[in-house]
């Protein structure tokens, strides 16, 4: 079951990337994410409702639900959103890898997790891949203020995200179902975005064209519900690390999907990274055990946790 989660999280956010450039053009950032958040959230409630699922959640849960959707449901990707519009794609993807370092780092400031050395090795072999994966964009970087500024903001990106991975890692503890709180968090995300568009006086904009139309759709029901469903039922079942290194594969499948689409070509660095990423990968999920063992969820028993 891990491993499904894990490559439908995969799969479905890397081919988000296609859905997410359309969205960008006439219409604000923050309004596109509320648009985005806002309808998930309605139809995580839908659903809810439909399986008569408890919705009443104490006080102090809602305040963690509200910091979740702060986190992981809009200010992250006010920064990823705002960050495509100063550079490439492809170091706006690196920056935001750079959440599986910024997991394992917080996870041991925060909840004293251990730093596994077999971990940091899968994430070196990772990172670096997407390195050599996005060389060429790397060499041409032009260290203006605008890049610099863009990579800051992409990767202030990866630290918010990083930090709504460990609030959700809390609340899985805490029992909260994925569903009901998926439906609270993305919520209260949609509702900082309305806030900072009426904040700035802002009358909320729209573009009815099939493409903005059919790109949000398809974000709110796969990129969003469903994706992030299974990415955050995986974070509560090996860990906030683990989980993580699912955003380092995401843009070599978007790389995949652009070879078919695009007619993205080939080269010995792509394939020197990729091969790295898939190794890494390798690393991350067996650890010192067969796969199987290895997917075993971490809060089976303290020696499981240790490793």
């Amino acid at each position: 079951m891990n491993l499904y989660l894990y490559i439908a999280t995969v799969m479905i956010w890397g081919s988000t990337w296609y859905a997410i450039a359309m969205q960008l053009g006439t219409v604000p950032s923050h309004h596109s994410i509320l648009y985005r958040f806002g309808l998930a959230s309605l139809v995580l409630f839908g659903w809810c409702l439909f399986k008569k699922l408890n919705l009443k959640l104490s006080l102090k849960t809602h305040a963690y639900l509200f910091i979740q959707g702060m986190f992981l449901f809009s200010l992250n990707y006010l920064a990823a959103y705002t960050a495509g519009e100063y550079i490439e794609s492809g170091l706006n993807a690196i920056g935001f890898s750079m959440v599986l370092f910024f997991n394992i780092i917080n996870g041991f400031i925060f909840l004293r997790q251990p730093i596994s050395k077999v971990v940091m090795c899968g994430a070196g072999c990772g990172l670096l891949g997407i390195f050599i994966t996005f060389w060429p964009a790397i060499q041409t970087l032009d260290l203006t203020n605008e890049a610099l500024y863009g990579i800051v903001v992409s990767l202030t990106g990866g630290i918010l995200a990083s930090f709504g991975n460990l609030i959700s890692g809390r609340n899985s503890k805490a029992n909260i179902p994925i569903a009901e709180s998926n439906a609270y968090a993305m919520g209260y995300g949609a509702l900082i975005m309305l806030g900072m568009a009426l904040f700035n006086g802002e009358p909320l904009a729209f573009e009815y064209t099939p493409e903005y139309v059919v790109s949000l759709l398809y974000l709110v029901i796969f990129g969003t519900v469903l994706a992030f469903g299974c990415y955050l039922t995986l974070l509560a079942r090996i860990g906030p690390s683990r989980a993580a290194y699912a955003l380092i594969m995401v843009p070599i499948v978007a790389l995949m999907i652009s070879t078919v689409v695009e007619g993205f070509e080939w080269e010995l660095h792509t394939i020197i990274g990729i091969s790295l990423i898939f190794f890494g990968n390798v690393i991350v999920l067996r650890k010192k055990r067969n796969l199987k063992k290895s997917l075993k969820p971490i809060q089976s028993s303290p020696q499981e946790e240790k490793a």
